[in-house]
Order: C-alpha cells, then structure tokens, then sequence
C-alpha cells in the first residue's frame, strides 16, 4: 500500500448555498455527477477553451466543495473564482498548509468520510487523502513514476497552463467534461471538438530502451515534430503529440525520436480515443 505524501499541491475551499450552482457554471465537469466519496477532474477554461486551472474537486460537507490544485497557482486560482463570483453566496478560501497524501494500489485505503475519496482518473484504486492519511511509505517520484504509467497528465509536468485544450489532456476520456450539463466558460469551442471529432493532440505513453531526455524535448520523426516530452521517469514517459503525425509516422514506419533517443508511442489502454485512419490534409 504504497502512500505518499503531496507537498506541492494545495487546497481551495468553496462553501455556501449558492457553492455548487457557482461551480457547476463555470467549470468544465458536471457538478451533479460527483459522487459522496470521489475526486474528480476539471478544469477552469478561458473563454477561448484553453485550461487556465487544472484541479480535483471532491465534497467537503453540506454545500461545501474542495478543490485541490497545484500549489504555485492556488492564489491565482482563488482570485479568478472571486472575479466570477459576482453576487453567489459562496465563501471562497485556501487552506493553510493543508496534509495532502495518496494511496495507491490498495482498496483497504477506502472510506466514506469526506476527508478519503477514490481519485476517478486512474483504473486501479488510487485514494487522495485530506487530513490524517496512512503512513508515508513511498515518495513523491514513486507516486508520479505511477501516474506516468497510468497515462495520466497534470499541468505543469505535462503541459503549461492556457497552452492546452482539455481534450488534449483527455479530461473528456476521465469525466472531466459535462458535455450534457449545458454552458461553462469555454464550453462552445469544447463542445465544438466533441462534435467535429477535431481533437489531434493527445497524451500518450512513451518508452524507450534507454533513458528518456529531458522533459520538454521534442519528438521527431522525419524531421517533423509530433509532440513534446512531458513528464519522464527513466525509460517511461507521457508526451502530448499529434495522433494524426504519429500516425502517418507509424504507417511509413518511421523512427521516432526524442534527441537522438528512439522511442515507441502508445495510447493509454483505459483511453477511448484512436488513431485517426488517415492523416489530415495538411499532413496527406
């Protein structure tokens, strides 16, 4: 039962009547799908559909939710809801210095108290806990060593902020997405991706015989660029890539590489998404 504690991320409490009415119409997920015991992902989006804020969101109480983010942009994140705020009744604070851990690989870890909830990214059992939490036994680089062989991607690592769509960081594969909720900021240029089936740049798993370079080099084939290198452990990494390149590149059976580091590409295997069955005009 591997458990690790998180010394960058923090949390940003919303309470109040008005609390989840707020949220549900500003954020990408779907508010009224969140379970007692769950954290799901999500999004806060520019108007233009790019993620200003990545997070978890999971609930705390009676009208009260719990947004736990990256620690660096937490008062940046704060300030923002407060803009939207307007005239909601709803409290908006962070916590200071919030205990923050996850468990993972073990279903003994769950409970129904609102301070354990299952993070409903992952496949197998992975737990975020808030408050008391089982004895660290694993470091940070042991739970992101996992994250990155579960294909699951978190700004900063991954990607920079307002540089990505959501279905770039398969928040519509994850339930990061209320598609039937109805309007949240960004939610036409989303919604239009959905429908169009445009989304080409996706995460996907990297790995190589040899260790990866450093995270932020490109990956090449053919002289093009298919993606970038995000978060790497070892010889295991995740990329954002163009699955319409990467395509054509595996079709003519080109190497690919990081630096001068073959590598070998694949799509999560909890992910719905394929590679397009052929390659777009610009790249025919």
């Amino acid at each position: 039962m591997p458990t690790a504690i998180l010394a960058d991320r923090a949390i940003i409490d919303v309470s109040g009547p008005d609390a989840e009415h707020f949220l549900q119409n500003i954020l990408t997920l779907d508010l009224d799908a969140l379970g007692l015991d769950e954290a799901k992902p999500g999004a806060l989006l520019a108007p233009q559909g790019k993620i200003m804020f990545d997070f978890l969101v999971s609930r705390s109480g009676d009208n009260a939710l719990r947004l736990e983010c990256r620690a660096d942009i937490a008062d940046d994140f704060v300030r923002r809801l407060m803009l939207y705020r307007l005239r909601a009744k709803a409290e908006i604070s962070k916590q200071d210095q919030p205990h923050i851990a996850v468990t993972w690989q073990d279903d003994s870890a769950a409970s129904h108290s609102d301070s354990t909830v299952r993070d409903s990214r992952f496949q197998q059992p992975v737990f975020r806990h808030y408050g008391t939490a089982p004895t660290p036994g694993a470091s940070e680089a042991d739970w992101h060593a996992f994250r990155i062989d579960n294909g699951v991607a978190e700004s900063g690592s991954d990607y920079a902020l307002a540089d990505a769509f959501p279905h770039d960081v398969l928040l519509d594969q994850m339930g990061g997405i209320g598609f039937k909720k109805g309007c949240f900021i960004g939610q036409e240029v989303v919604s239009r991706m959905q429908h169009r089936g445009t989304a080409r740049r996706r995460v996907l798993l990297v790995s190589a015989a040899s260790g990866l370079p450093a995270p932020g080099t490109e990956l090449r084939a053919d002289g093009k660029v298919l993606g970038t290198l995000g978060s790497v452990d070892g010889s295991n990494g995740l990329a954002i890539a163009r699955i319409d390149r990467v395509k054509a590149a595996l079709d003519a059976g080109s190497a690919i590489i990081a630096d001068d580091v073959t590598v070998a590409l694949a799509i999560p295997a909890w992910a719905s998404f394929t590679y397009p069955e052929a390659t777009s005009a610009e790249d025919a």
